[in-house]
């Protein structure tokens, strides 16, 4: 017996050398140093030269392994209870103790081993945390279930924790876990959940979607399923209700070793977008340092992807009691999980052949295994001896899993969309800035231009004011010196008078020395005046030009302000131009999405018909309703962001492309009942009708009349449409257009303004019904159900005031002659003409001033077959009704033997 232990005892220790030494300081552990029992496979050759360093082909990162052991259940209990548990766990060492007998027992490594006692918070934070806080940063992950049916893997990863909160599962927690991380504002969260169930890819969310299509990228190798659905979530809550559908519609059977035993494997996929703003490194200078020139930011999107899978229980049919067709679904749930196993062992020795394509399982998880996701596997095993066989095979398959390595990779892409929004952004704050500079600008410019005339104002009159000064004074200076000289000349003329002949020789010499000097004086004061006369002069030659160089200046001055004026103007027409341009593009740029998006949501869905997969073509027959949804919400938005004033303004654009644009945004949004009064307050309607009245381009006035025949749904408009001579319009449009689709949008508009008791007077006058008559010339069918709809309309208000008195004599229609048009065509092939028709017979019989005409038109026939033949129930009784109660119709159709 010693010798027996001791050989035990060896083979124990041979065991525990050949196995590989990975235990790691921590579960989120770097790659374990080599040794030369390990096999570690790695997805490239590159990996295997550049250690845990980052570089461009991505970072090693092995697979990690934890292993949880389930405790007795209460049959265990029962049948085991004189058996110890067949494996012996030490967490401490991480490693646990397989026994073959009392005596002889293998050891194993794992990177983490959880007991019996272990939370199911401690096991979310050592597996699948990591692999959560790796997708957030960009990586993919996934986190994956495996063992033997009944051993918790289930309870593990999808418990709901609705009862307890503390049992709550790996998908609960990882949900929790990253809409706690992301920004609602930026990152989107979406996800799906699928079942693989014998060998058939199913929806769990929606239960009809049962055999889905798996798609592989030819350039990447990546494996998407584009027909499942996508839910993209916001709140936990919402996330749990979408576990509990799908839990719901699972697969699950009663066998010996399960009461409720999966019978499908599980895969929920989180798909996250992140979207920040990164700044690329500085570049290297020559001499080493960095220097401090860098890259602008640019816009990052990263896409990930947690994939979360439950895989169905390995069972042995003689333990589980399988038979019928829950045998059928074992050896599907087998052979998935052996062509794991044969991927999972030819990755651990680096076989240069892996069988993927074995199961839509393992095509499934390429990526998880030897790609380049970051990857949790946990083991579950039970404590029961009787199952030692499967717990061995689950050990065996985690020891294989640790060996393989994946090269783990950033998903991230240039985000165009951000770019656009932020450009956008950028765009309405160069356009204010533009404008304020603009008003900054030309505020300037009025206050230098009122400075300036200030400045020659005063200038002008400081001149006038001198020269009116230098006027004066040189006017009383010269007033003097005239004044001076009259009187001495008095003087002198005196004195000779009085003067005695006698004494000239001995008074001569006075009185001439006295002239002499008057004469000198006179001589000087003319001198003198003459200077002054010089410098006045001077100084009005210096004040006109003075008053020239003003002039001059002013003139200048204005002609700048003319160059401004018009630089301003060309400016404020170019800033016209470019918001009519942006206004046109964003319209184009919503449609262009919208089709995109279309595109794209059927290509995902739809079927393959007639042996030609449509999902896999560019072409796809158009759906009217969704083309119509799509076209309201594109205009929609482009309302938001534009405004309803400049759309309106655009109307009277002189560019044709601009205006035609404008008028197919108003008929769109004329549509929507919730716009028509924004519409017409803001004038849309008058602007609308200018269009009809004075373009003659074909389009304007076809998408112009459609969204008048919008507006004319709604009974307040079309007393405005009367108001504003819109009947008049209407009429002269359907008089000259000879194009189907306009005469179309008239008809319409016209038969929605027949269906207003106030305006049967008013629509004779201005010709309405005329224009009505005269629109059949064109036979197209969509044009004459048009013109019978609006007949009916007149009709019925015909009928209803007769009925109640305010109407006498024979119906506007007979007297406009619209009668045999409407015999004409009472038996109309076109359903929808046929029918409008009938409603208008009816209608006219019912008042008997109108009996005599219609039995001599022919009527009374066309009301005997409608009475008879016609399809619908509620006409024919009308019709009936109508032929009974008139004295005239009963009369003549006793004199024809008619029978009704």
């Amino acid at each position: 017996m010693a010798s027996m232990r001791n050989a035990a005892s060896n083979r124990a220790s041979l065991k525990l050398d050949r196995q590989v030494n990975l235990k790691t300081s921590s579960f989120k552990s770097r790659l374990p140093p080599a040794s030369s029992g390990s096999a570690v496979r790695r997805s490239s050759p590159a990996s295997l030269a550049s250690g845990g360093s980052k570089n461009d082909d991505g970072v090693p990162g092995r697979v990690r392994v934890a292993i949880r052991l389930r405790p007795r259940n209460a049959e265990e209990l029962v049948a085991d209870s004189d058996f110890a548990d067949c494996v012996e766990l030490q967490p401490e060492l991480k490693r646990l103790k397989l026994r073959k007998n009392n005596w002889d027992s293998d050891t194993y490594e794992f990177d983490e081993v959880l007991t019996e006692f272990a939370s199911q918070k401690r096991v979310y934070e050592v597996v699948a945390k990591p692999v959560v806080e790796s997708v957030l940063d960009g990586y993919n992950g996934t986190v994956m279930a495996y063992g033997q049916t009944g051993t918790g893997k289930t309870f593990t990863l999808g418990r709901l924790g609705e009862e307890d909160t503390s049992d709550r599962g790996i998908m609960v927690r990882s949900m929790e876990n990253i809409l706690a991380d992301i920004s609602p504002d930026t990152d989107l969260v979406s996800v799906s959940y699928l079942q693989l169930y014998m060998e058939s890819l199913q929806d769990l969310l929606d239960p009809t979607n049962d055999n889905i299509s798996m798609v592989e990228d030819p350039r990447t190798g990546d494996v998407s399923v584009p027909g499942a659905t996508i839910v993209e979530i916001r709140n936990q809550q919402s996330f749990l209700e979408l576990l509990r559908i799908g839990e719901s519609n699972r697969f699950a059977a009663n066998t010996k070793l399960n009461t409720e035993s999966s019978r499908s494997h599980a895969i929920l996929m989180v798909h996250v977008k992140r979207s920040f703003v990164g700044r690329e490194d500085t570049t290297s200078a020559e001499n080493g340092e960095s220097s401090h020139m860098t890259k602008p930011f640019k816009p990052i999107l990263r896409k990930s992807k947690l994939v979360v899978v439950d895989l169905a229980g390995s069972e042995r049919i003689h333990k589980s009691g399988s038979e019928g067709h829950t045998l059928e679904e074992a050896k599907s749930i087998n052979l998935s999980l052996s062509a794991l196993g044969k991927c999972i062992n030819a990755l651990a020795e680096n076989s240069a052949h892996v069988p993927v394509r074995d199961s839509k399982l393992t095509r499934l998880l390429r990526d998880s295994f030897g790609g380049s996701a970051r990857t949790s596997l946990i083991i579950t095993i039970g404590p029961s001896p009787r199952h030692r066989g499967e717990t061995t095979s689950t050990i065996l398959f985690g020891q294989r899993a640790m060996k393989v390595e994946n090269m783990l990779k950033i998903k991230e892409e240039f985000d165009y969309k951000s770019l656009s929004r932020r450009l956008e952004i950028e765009l309405d704050k160069h356009i204010a800035e533009n404008e304020r500079r603009q008003k900054t600008f030309e505020d300037e410019i009025e206050r230098i231009h009122l400075e300036a005339q200030n400045r020659i104002s005063e200038v002008e009159q400081n001149f006038a004011d001198a020269l009116e000064k230098e006027r004066l004074k040189c006017q009383m200076e010269y007033m003097e010196a005239v004044k001076k000289l009259e009187e001495k000349l008095v003087v002198n003329q005196h004195k000779q008078d009085r003067g005695d002949l006698v004494d000239v020789k001995c008074y001569g010499e006075g009185p001439e020395h006295s002239v002499s000097e008057d004469i000198s004086e006179v001589r000087r004061l003319l001198q003198n005046e003459m200077n002054l006369r010089k410098v006045a002069e001077e100084e009005l030659k210096i004040l006109k030009s003075q008053l020239d160089h003003s002039t001059y200046s002013e003139a200048g001055g204005d002609v700048d302000m003319l160059k401004l004026r018009k630089s301003l103007e060309e400016e404020t027409r170019q800033k016209m131009k470019l918001e009519e341009e942006i206004i046109v593009l964003r319209s184009q740029m919503l449609q262009l999405t919208f089709e995109a998006d279309q595109m794209r949501r059927y290509l995902d869905r739809v079927p393959t018909r007639n042996g030609v997969d449509y999902s896999m073509s560019p072409f796809r027959p158009p759906q009217p309703k969704d083309i119509e949804n799509g076209h309201s919400a594109s205009y929609a938005k482009l309302f938001e962001q534009v405004g309803l004033q400049k759309v309106l303004l655009l109307l009277e654009s002189e560019d044709a492309n601009v205006r035609i644009h404008a008028v197919k945004v108003v008929a769109n949004l004329a549509a929507e009942e919730s716009n028509q009064k924004r519409i017409v307050e803001a004038g849309g309607l008058t602007s609308l009708l200018t269009l009809l009245r004075s373009f003659e381009d074909e389009t304007i006035r076809r998408v112009a009349a459609g969204a008048i025949a919008n507006l004319a749904m709604n009974e307040a408009n079309q007393e405005l449409i009367m108001v504003q001579g819109g009947i008049s319009l209407l009429s002269l449009t359907a008089a000259d257009a000879e194009d189907p689709q306009t005469l179309r949008m008239v008809a319409g508009a016209i038969a929605n303004l027949c269906g207003n008791d106030k305006l049967q007077t008013t629509l004779r006058i201005e010709g309405g019904i005329k224009a009505l008559l005269g629109i059949v010339r064109c036979g197209h069918p969509d044009v004459l159900s048009q013109v019978a709809r609006g007949i009916a309309n007149f009709a019925k208000c015909e009928s209803r005031a007769s009925t109640q008195g305010l109407k006498m004599g024979r119906s506007l229609l007979i007297e406009d002659g619209a009668l045999p048009w409407i015999v004409q065509n009472a038996n109309n092939v076109a359903a929808p003409i046929r029918r409008h028709i009938e409603l208008a017979l009816c209608h006219l019989a019912q008042h008997e001033v109108n009996a005599k005409d219609m039995i001599s038109g022919g009527a009374l026939w066309e009301l005997v077959r409608i009475s008879r033949d016609c399809s619908r129930e509620d006409i024919r009784t009308l019709a009936r009704r109508t032929l009974n109660s008139s004295p005239i119709f009963r009369a003549e159709m006793r004199r024809l033997g008619i029978e009704c």
